[in-house]
């Protein structure tokens, strides 16, 4: 089962990568970056990219629904989101929440070039790489 820096490769194979990190979303903290930054700064973009990744987490709009059908809170293992994508006019964020054991508070963040990309194959992709991804 490979780490951090052994799952960083492994998204940045996806067609079209130019930067993937592990992020916490509640810290801000990149736990591991390879490749470029989207804003040049990888320390920045994980905060910025956190920020996002927390104010999905958080909403009630996106948490499952319970038996009495309103959204109810596990704050353990599962995230209530599996990913997120942006799109701007040259590439694609793809966000990947990671579950975990503990307290599932990391996700993945690939950048990828929109002509160069295939959206499809990255979310495949990274979804394998967060699963087989080991903290710790």
């Amino acid at each position: 089962m490979p780490g951090i820096d052994e799952s960083l490769l492994d998204a940045m194979r996806v067609p079209g990568a130019r930067g993937a990190s592990v992020v916490d979303w509640v810290s801000g903290l990149a736990l591991g970056v390879v490749g470029e930054a989207s804003s040049g700064d990888h320390e920045a973009t994980a905060v910025e990219t956190a920020e996002f990744a927390r104010a999905a987490l958080e909403s009630r709009s996106f948490a499952p629904a319970g038996d009495d059908g309103r959204p109810e809170r596990d704050p353990g293992v599962t995230p209530p989101v599996e990913d997120m994508i942006v799109t701007t006019a040259d590439s694609y964020h793809v966000l990947r929440f990671v579950s975990t054991p503990f307290d599932s508070s990391v996700f993945l963040h690939l950048w990828l070039d929109r002509t160069a990309g295939n959206l499809a194959l990255a979310r495949i992709r990274l979804a394998e790489t967060a699963d087989r991804l080991v903290l710790g």
